[in-house]
């Protein structure tokens, strides 16, 4: 766990304004310089406008790839709930790494994960929730046969990793990494031991290579506990990419997976809009007449962030609108109307892969 005297970053809690610098200095983290940020030219607006900030190794991983040896993505989902906007981040730099190096990306569903931890979830709905999410997944468009999910309750096999984590790993050794979790259970004790054996499965699966996985910055401490240990196994220490925290409709320094304002891959239009319209903080002035005087400030507009991370991939119009949000030519109801109309032409193509990707399950599941 790291503490910083303004704000709190742990796998468990983030709260106060984040300082990502310092963050850098005390998880021990590489900033992307420019040499790496080069590479990011032609990849989602999520690496190429600085979302990522900050790795563990992706120049390693980008030196394997660039001499032909075999690399690989790592990215999985907790399932607990129907996904929203926020939970496509990791699978989105997944998916642009894939397009742009051809590589392999293994998705584990922890459900077993989000069993241990959620009081009022069953068994059962656990199960439906992976379900669920893998068909948001898959129409995200991942290649089959280069792309391998599995869920921890239904592929087993993963057991067997995770047993020979769990026998290099130590008790102490994971709080001290975790911090005071408020575990109530021993299956959540044992989870580290698991995560560990999603980070490390690709080589456990297909020998030893360069692996990195997409994750917020908060969920670093899995990945040092899972490089501390990866020598064990002859394996080469995982590479990482973090990123900045994706910040909720409110504004707040991070999305949460429930309450209002939340805009869900299963919205509707109309559900869309209203959640947009009420609840996207504006980083407008007060009156018009003062917002054409002394323009907005788009760094604190939800509207503007959530196009520059997700929604307007055309980096001169995203220049105009961030130009004429500052002048005070743009309004924040012009800027909210056109996240809307930019959102729901996104959900509107992806519900419709959805449906097609409950016939493609099968090509994706790893046996």
């Amino acid at each position: 766990m790291k503490k910083v005297s303004e704000f709190k970053v742990t796998p468990w809690e983030v709260s106060g304004k984040v300082d990502y610098d310092k963050l850098v200095r005390e998880f021990g983290v590489s900033q992307i310089g420019e040499k790496i940020q080069k590479k990011f030219d032609k990849l989602h607006p999520l690496l190429r406008r600085g979302v990522y900030f900050s790795h563990r190794d992706f120049d390693k991983w980008l030196a394997a790839q660039e001499s032909g040896k075999r690399v690989s993505v790592l990215t999985g989902r907790g399932p607990s709930e129907k996904m929203h906007l926020g939970h496509l981040v990791p699978f989105l730099v997944a998916k642009s790494l894939q397009d742009e190096f051809g590589c392999d990306v293994f998705i584990p569903i922890s459900d077993d994960e989000k069993f241990f931890v959620k009081p009022n979830l069953t068994y059962e709905q656990a199960l439906e929730y992976s379900k669920d999410n893998i068909l948001d997944i898959i129409a995200l468009g991942f290649k089959p046969g280069k792309t391998f999910i599995f869920q921890d309750f239904v592929y087993t096999n993963i057991y067997k990793y995770a047993a020979q984590v769990a026998k290099r790993m130590t008790y102490s050794t994971a709080k001290a990494a975790f911090g005071l979790k408020p575990e109530n259970n021993i299956g959540w004790s044992f989870y580290p031991a698991m995560q560990a054996a999603h980070i490390l499965f690709p080589q456990f699966e297909k020998g030893k290579h360069m692996t990195v996985v997409p994750v917020a910055i908060d969920q670093d401490p899995f990945i040092r506990l899972t490089r501390d240990i990866s020598d064990y196994f002859g394996f080469e220490k995982p590479a990482a990419l973090h990123a900045k925290f994706i910040p909720s409709l409110h504004g707040g320094a991070k999305m949460s997976s429930s309450g209002e304002g939340i805009v869900f891959l299963s919205d509707t239009p109309k559900e869309v809009e209203k959640k947009i319209k009420k609840y996207a903080f504006s980083g407008g002035k007060d009156t018009l007449e003062e917002h054409r005087t002394k323009g907005g400030e788009p760094e604190k507009d939800v509207s503007f962030q959530y196009l520059k991370m997700f929604f307007e991939p055309d980096d001169k119009k995203l220049e105009k609108i961030e130009k004429d949000y500052r002048s005070g030519k743009l309004l924040t109801s012009e800027l909210k109307e056109y996240l809307i109309e930019k959102i729901n032409a996104f959900l509107k193509e992806h519900q419709v892969k959805r449906e097609k990707a409950k016939k493609e399950v099968e090509k994706f599941l790893y046996k």
